[in-house]
Formats: structure tokens, sequence, C-alpha cells
């Protein structure tokens, strides 16, 4: 039984997805290659009848009207192929991406943006061709093929002739392609690297430019170029050699098939036009251009699939789709362990109980593993070891939109999301609540409550367009934006995760939030990451990592008398 691998199944998927188009690609390639195989023997039929001096034009006329059939054929092949790769490269980039969402956070994290973006783009689009070139491919060995079966209806040696020559171009073609493939996928992975790395340029141009290392900085990303162009140069020579090696024996053939022909008409074996005939169905035997241009074309298809197909072999997070009983939002952590890919425990057996409507600051050192308690808390991604319960129920039985609507996320650096302010502040909205009022309000009621709780109100609107500002032209602040990012996560309606989401604020501002955060009347409970005493002394209870284990779980006043815990903000250049 044939298996077929990631690449393979992938490549199956594109030329499916091409769907009608690829259909009449194949009706009009077939037509096409039969229209090629039946005009040499016109031809030669026409010249018979012009040598027999029948005056018949019946043959002259077919000849013309293949012609005719040929150039409709190539015109409707072009466009059917055209279509077809583009819809199947849109479906492949949106299953792709789909995939990267629906993945566990820290897998996505294994790879570069900038070589994410890199597949998401450029090798979707080889991908996508894969329909093209498998159509194309197949129905471009036809005319070789056929010619041979008519050369051998008209004289079996002529056959022989053709059939020895095409045996020795398919070897030769045979290496093309494994060598090619090898070539490609190195100069795709090196192009990868460099995106990777010029995205991570572009998103630290400040620093880059604080420190005046941006000649250091282009040499980083261009480092792998000589790299890159070994490869561009690999593939190039040996697409050029294939090319040589199919120019140099095409002619050959002709040539030893012409010779053959010209035997047989002398002994009578052939008529004249079964020797023009012979000599156009050596022309086109020989003639695999095309067909090494398809082949190309499919070895960057694959190479492209199996790129893809990398990220795409990750199983996606599974969701549940249980809901949530009546509750305030208790949070229970049981065994939970996090480990990195290499086996270091990044949390290890966490045990927490967080009670309903509280607020619970998370504080320890650095790499004490706050954020990863904070991402397994809200389901960012789930424990290696262990089980996360908000109100009683496991998060991995919740549904997604359970789950959201339930718990809120905010980030000391948020990534702002949408086209508009109002967009990004109601992500995660339903739809009716997030999309901007039609009525002229400059906001919808929820996000304009989640904008004021955040402090964030009147900031936005002093902006342009107010709520309806596009986010490339609001002039955020990093303070501004953090709010905005806490504005987007207010709305959650049980409980509330913030990582370090208050680390850019003035002390007033922080304030007036910390106040609406620890506000009992909203019901909800509250889990902030934190490196400030004034946060922690305002929760009610202080969860203190240290090395990956809950050390203690307690009241900062009651935690203060420890002189390891004071250390934990001295070493944040926070004093008590």
């Amino acid at each position: 039984m044939l298996t077929l691998t990631g690449p393979d199944r992938l490549l199956r998927r594109v030329v499916r997805d091409g769907g009608g188009w690829t259909v009449l690609l194949v009706a009009v390639a077939l037509t096409g290659a039969a229209t090629e195989l039946a005009l040499p023997a016109a031809i030669g039929l026409a010249v018979d009848a012009a040598v027999d001096g029948d005056g018949s034009v019946w043959w002259t006329a077919t000849a013309c009207g293949l012609v005719a059939v040929l150039v409709l054929t190539d015109i409707l092949g072009d466009l059917a192929g055209g279509y077809g790769a583009a819809r199947a490269t849109a479906r492949l980039r949106r299953h792709l991406l789909r995939h990267l969402f629906a993945v566990d956070v820290r897998t996505v994290r294994r790879y570069p943006v900038g070589d994410l973006v890199g597949r998401l783009v450029g090798q979707t689009a080889d991908a996508g061709q894969a329909g093209t070139a498998v159509v194309l491919g197949v129905v471009a060995l036809l005319p070789p093929v056929g010619s041979v079966v008519a050369l051998t209806l008209l004289e079996p040696l002529l056959g022989v002739t053709l059939l020895a020559g095409l045996a020795l171009l398919a070897v030769l073609m045979r290496a093309f392609v494994t060598d090619a493939s090898a070539a490609i996928a190195d100069y795709q992975r090196v192009l990868g690297v460099v995106a990777g790395r010029l995205l991570e340029a572009l998103g630290g141009a400040r620093t880059i430019a604080a420190a005046a290392t941006a000649d250091r900085e282009r040499d980083r990303v261009l480092a792998a170029l000589p790299e890159l162009r070994a490869h561009g140069h690999r593939g190039w020579r040996l697409l050029a050699r294939a090319s040589g090696r199919t120019a140099a024996v095409g002619p050959l053939l002709q040539v030893a098939v012409v010779a053959v022909g010209g035997y047989a008409l002398t002994t009578g074996w052939i008529t004249p036009g079964e020797l023009v005939a012979a000599v156009q169905y050596a022309a086109l035997g020989a003639g695999l251009g095309a067909v090494l241009a398809t082949l190309n074309r499919l070895v960057r298809s694959r190479a492209a699939a199996r790129r893809i197909a990398e990220p795409l072999a990750h199983p996606p997070r599974p969701d549940g789709d249980g809901t949530l009983p009546s509750g305030g939002g208790e949070l229970r952590l049981r065994g939970v362990g996090v480990h990195t890919d290499d086996g270091r425990p990044v949390l290890a057996d966490v045990d927490l109980t967080i009670p309903a409507g509280a607020t619970v600051a998370v504080v320890g050192r650095s790499g004490a593993g706050k954020s990863s308690l904070a991402a397994v808390a809200g389901r960012l991604y789930d424990p290696d070891t262990g089980e996360v319960l908000l109100d009683g129920v496991p998060l991995r039985g919740l549904s997604r939109a359970a789950l959201r609507r339930a718990v809120g996320h905010a980030f000391d650096r948020p990534a702002l999301v949408g086209e508009t302010v109002h967009d990004a502040i109601g992500l995660g909205l339903p739809a009716a609540v997030a999309r901007p009022p039609d009525d002229g309000a400059p906001a919808t009621a929820a996000v304009l409550a989640a904008a004021r709780a955040a402090q964030v109100a009147d900031v936005v609107a002093r902006l342009p367009d107010g709520f309806r500002t596009r986010l490339v032209d609001a002039p955020l602040s990093g303070g501004e934006a953090q709010r905005l990012g806490l504005a987007r996560a207010f709305p959650a309606e049980r409980l509330l995760v913030l990582d370090d989401a208050t680390s850019s604020l003035d002390t007033a501002t922080e304030h007036r939030i910390a106040r609406a955060l620890t506000d009992r009347a909203s019901g909800r409970t509250r889990l902030v990451v934190t490196h400030r005493t004034t946060t922690a002394a305002a929760a009610d209870l202080v969860a203190w990592l240290d090395g990956g284990r809950l050390r203690a779980l307690a009241p900062h006043r009651r935690l203060w008398a420890d002189p390891d815990y004071r250390t934990v903000f001295a070493a944040g250049g926070e004093p008590g």
C-alpha cells in the first residue's frame, strides 16, 4: 500500500483545491495534446494528396483547423492554469494561517516570524502551482509517448529509434529532478533565515539606532547571502545543464529519425507524406523543453510543500465544547508543570487556588516562571503536566468562545490588532458589539466602558478620528498602548490575567487602574504579574514564585517580613 508523505498529501490537496479550473485545464491540455499528435498525420496526408495530384484540399483544411485548435487551447490553458493556481494558493494560505493560530503558542514560537511570513507568502505561491504543474507534467508526456506510437505504426524501426533517444533523455531528467530538489529546498531554507533576521532587526530598529550598530546589524541580516547565492547558482546551473543536454540530444534524435525515415522512403516502406509526418513526430517527441520546464515547476512546488508541511505537522491544540456553570471565577492549578523543549522545568508541581473575586499578585525573580503561570492560567497554552480549572471546569474542556468570553489577557507589550482603535479594543467582543456603531456615536457601549476602565478614553478622544482612528495613524506611547491592551482585556467576565501589563504606566494612572482592577463589585478574579511593591501590597494575596515553584501564597504584609521576599523587589530596581 502506497503511503503518502506530508508534502505529497499537501500537494494532492492543492491539486484538488484548484477545483473546476483544474478540471478545465485537464480537458484543455488533453485536447491540445491530442491535436498536437493529430497535426503531423494531417500534414502528411495533405502532402500525399498533393503528390498524388488528386486535387483534394480536405487534409489541408483539416491541418489549418488543428492549428486553430492549438491556439485556442493555449489561451484557455493559460487562463485555467492561472485561475486554478490562484484559487489553490489562496486556500493553502488560509489553511496554513488557521493552523498556525490553532497550534500551541510555544510551537509557533519555534519559528521566526519572518520565516513563517516567507512560508505563508512565497512558499504557498510555489506550492499553489502544483495543480498546474502536475496536469501539464502528465500531459507533456503524451506527445513523446504518442510520437513513439505513431512512428511505430508508420514504421517500427522509426519507433525504436525515437524510444531509445527518449530513454536517454529520461535518465538525464531524473538526475535533474533529484539534484534540483535539494538545491531549491536549501535556497528556500536560507531565504527564511534572512527574512527572520530582517524582521527581528526591524522590530528592534530603535535599539539598533540608539546603540549605533546599524552596520553590524545589516551585516548580520545579510550574512547568509553568500550561502543563498550559492544555492541559487546551483539551481540555475542544474537547470542550464539539463536544458543543454536536452537541446543537444533532441536535434541528434531528430536527425536519427530523419535518417531512418529516408532509408525507409528509398526502400518503399513509407510514402513521402509519411516521411514528412515522421519528421514532425520526431520534433514533437524530442522537443522536451516543455517537459523540463514543467518538471522544474513541480520540483519547486514540492520543495515549497515540504516547507509548508513542516509547521502543519504539529497537531492543533484541541478545544472542548463545554461551557462554564455559574460562578465568580475561582481559579485552581493542580500539579501544574511546564517544561522547555530540552526538558528544563519552568514551572514544577504548582498547586494554587485563587478564590473567586480575589486579586492575586504573582511575583518572583526573573526566570521564576511568572509569565508561564499567567499563560497557563488563561490557556494561552496547556501545561505539560497537571490541570487548570476555572469554577471547577478544566480549561481544556471549554469551547474557544466560552474560554475567551470568560478570560481576558493583557501584556507588557501588547500587539494591537485591527484596522482602527475601536477594532483593537473590541477584538475579543462579539462581532455585533465590536463593530463601530452606525448612528454616529464614538463607540459602542462595551468598548467605551472598557476604554474608561483602562483610563484610555481621554487619550482616544484626542486622536484625529477618535475611536475610528486607524492604528497606523495613532501616535501612541508605550503606556498608552498598554492601556489599549488593558481595555481589550477588561470585558472578560470571570478572570483577568495581567502579565506586567502596567509596567509602562505613570504612578497616578496605575493607581486609578488598580482601583478599577481591585473593585470587588466587578465580580472578577484578577491574576496580576508584577514587579512593583505597590501592586503587590494592594492585592488580596501574593503568589511568590521561586525557581518555578510556588514558595508561598499569603498577603504582602506577612511576606514582607521575609528578607528573601524583599530582595525580589530590590532585584527589580524598586525599593520597598
